[in-house]
């Protein structure tokens, strides 16, 4: 049976481990995301993350209540990398776009933890932050509750929808993303006008735009659907 969570405070007096590092959740995750860069999500193990950290697999339980939780701890510490720094302007619009881009951004940068967190939902401290602040930009820009809720489910779900889609083509082997970025053009761009119209007048732009993340556009999108929802809400303003 795992041992039981250890509090913050009586894990810092820890004694140091056989390589002389005390150990922290901070550091546990960011051994799991070397692990994880280097191995997939298959070799993230508590023997792989013992041997990584120099101290006994047992140790990680004093921290976790197991490797889901820390997966979870990953998850929110990709959040806590996408907001560092981040400030709001006042600008819903351009508070929101910064917000989504820096989580997109911080999610595809670590690829293997992405596939293996995108789709969590830790409780965990960055996260319930990243939230409150998406909320209040909506708040602050007068959406009604029921407006800002339904702002806030798509803004985040497709920000983490489409980092888990690109991540997952960025953890793919190196020749097989290849592979599959050269069927835009060995294949769809070489159909004929004749069966498939469509495909052949469009294939050279398809091989450019499809090599690339649809997220910029489909968040720019969504933004423009909420201001258009704000500007119809507005008294006066005529919008059902």
């Amino acid at each position: 049976m795992p041992k039981p969570v250890v509090p913050e405070e009586r894990r810092r007096r820890r004694r140091p481990t056989k390589g002389g590092r005390v150990l922290s959740e901070e550091l546990i995750v960011e051994a799991a995301l070397r692990l994880l860069r280097e191995h997939g999500g298959a070799g993230l193990t508590a023997r792989r993350l013992g041997l990584a950290l120099d101290c006994d697999p047992s140790a990680l339980y004093r921290y976790f209540r197991g490797m889901d939780d820390l997966t979870l701890a990953i998850g929110d510490a990709l959040i806590g990398q996408a907001l560092r720094g981040w400030a709001p302007t006042g600008r819903w619009r351009t508070d929101l776009r910064d917000i989504g881009l820096r989580i997109h951004a911080a999610y595809v940068a670590h690829p293997q933890a992405a596939v293996l967190t995108a789709s969590r939902v830790s409780g965990r401290a960055h996260e319930l932050a990243a939230d409150e602040a998406i909320l209040q930009v909506l708040h602050t820009a007068g959406f009604a509750l029921p407006d800002a809720v339904r702002v806030y489910h798509a803004f985040v779900d497709t920000a983490l929808a489409f980092a888990a889609l690109d991540a997952a083509a960025l953890a793919l082997p190196r020749a097989r993303l290849r592979a599959d970025e050269e069927m835009w053009r060995s294949t769809y761009g070489r159909l004929p006008a004749a069966t498939h119209p469509r495909i052949a007048e469009a294939a050279p732009l398809l091989a450019t735009r499809m090599v690339t993340s649809a997220y910029p556009t489909a968040l720019e999108m969504l933004l423009d659907s909420a201001a258009a929802q704000a500007r119809a809400a507005r008294p006066g303003s005529g919008g059902g």
